[in-house]
């Protein structure tokens, strides 16, 4: 380098301390994402204890529920029990694979598609009806808390993946 011209010099190992950390940020991003998606599967599943929608608001209680005792949507648990999640570095889902989630969620009205007319036991009586309205009753979904914690699981992954202390 001429020493009549200006220059400065600059130690690039930090920042190349700082690439190759987020570079491991990267390869941490699935451990983020699964963490994440646990705290939501957390997060739904608690909504069935506390029968409530992400927002808080309570279901409308089930003819089941109202006449027999127990819970709204947790009969047999198969429905909470099937909350899950699928991770990868960019992504997160929650759902179920339940074919009868959707009319919990969104609610609608249920016909019959074999017969004249829907059969079901409710308080020990038997119903026969030709629909039923189901009241929408959603569990799937994200709340101010839940991003609160999935942004605080980032920034702890990320200061992690850069050490910094805290």
């Amino acid at each position: 380098m001429s020493k009549t011209g200006a220059s400065f010099r600059m130690d690039m190992s930090r920042l190349a301390n700082a690439v190759s950390r987020a570079a491991g940020l990267m390869g941490e991003s699935q451990n983020l994402a699964e963490a994440v998606g646990e705290a939501l599967v957390a997060s739904t599943r608690k909504r069935f204890k506390d029968e409530t929608d992400p927002e808080g608001n309570l279901w409308k209680e089930s003819a089941r529920a109202e006449s027999e005792g127990g819970q709204t949507l947790t009969e047999t648990a198969g429905l909470k029990n099937s909350i899950v999640y699928e991770a990868s570095p960019t992504m997160v889902v929650v759902g179920t694979n339940k074919e009868y989630a959707a009319i919990h969620q969104f609610g609608g009205e249920i016909e019959p598609q074999r017969a004249p007319k829907l059969k079901f036991q409710v308080g020990g009586k038997w119903i026969a009806t030709k629909k039923v309205t189901m009241p929408a009753r959603p569990f799937i979904g994200i709340n101010e808390e839940d991003m609160a914690e999935a942004g605080e699981t980032m920034i702890s992954g990320m200061k992690r993946a850069f050490g910094v202390v805290s």
